[in-house]
Formats: structure tokens, sequence, C-alpha cells
């Protein structure tokens, strides 16, 4: 269940990452609104995965992962440019998430 947790809070924290950009700056209701209420959504869920993962561990999966999806959002919703070294960057994030999760001792409790 806490890894179950820890999707819903990269999902909030994602959605409400991306409509920041369609905010503009909180002049727009609907996605200012997104916003609130999708780190509202992260926080609480990480909150309760913190409850069973150690937090380094939820962190660099929360964030790590949120950095890459993030950005496949602004390439995919906003049309910005991924270039290789970006792409390159964020295989190795997405490696060192796998890493710490599937190799490290970190992430035993």
């Amino acid at each position: 269940m806490p890894y179950l947790y820890l999707v819903i809070a990269i999902a909030g924290e994602v959605i409400a990452t991306s409509s920041l950009k369609a905010s503009e700056g909180f002049t727009r209701l609907l996605p200012s609104v997104v916003v609130v209420v999708g780190y509202g959504v992260a926080f609480y869920f990480l909150s309760l995965t913190l409850k069973s993962i150690p937090i380094g561990t939820a962190y660099a999966i929360w964030s790590g992962l949120g950095i890459v999806l993030v950005a496949s959002a602004g390439w995919l919703v906003f049309g910005q440019k991924v270039d290789l070294w970006g792409a390159l960057g964020m295989g190795l994030i997405v490696a060192g998430v796998v890493l710490l999760n599937f190799v490290s001792k970190t992430s035993v409790h």
C-alpha cells in the first residue's frame, strides 16, 4: 500500500507542477485550483508513504520520477524541446531510482 500512496503522491505533484504553467502566475482560476489541490494530494499521500518507506528513499523516488514526468509533460503538452543531454540526464535519474530500489540496501525497512 505505501507504494500505491507514493504513486498517488507523484501523480498529484506532476499534475500540480504541470498546471503551474497553465495558471499563468495564478491569474487563471481553474489551473490555480488544480495546483493547490494537486500539491495537497501530493503532500498528504507522501506523508502516508513515510509511515512505511524511509524518507530518503521515498523522496528520491518522488522527486526523481517527478522530474522525469514533468519534463515529459512539458514536451508532450507544452511543446518544450528535450535534447540528447536532457534525455540522458532523465535516463540517469530513472537509473538512480531503480538502483536505489532494487540494488541498494538503503530502501530496506
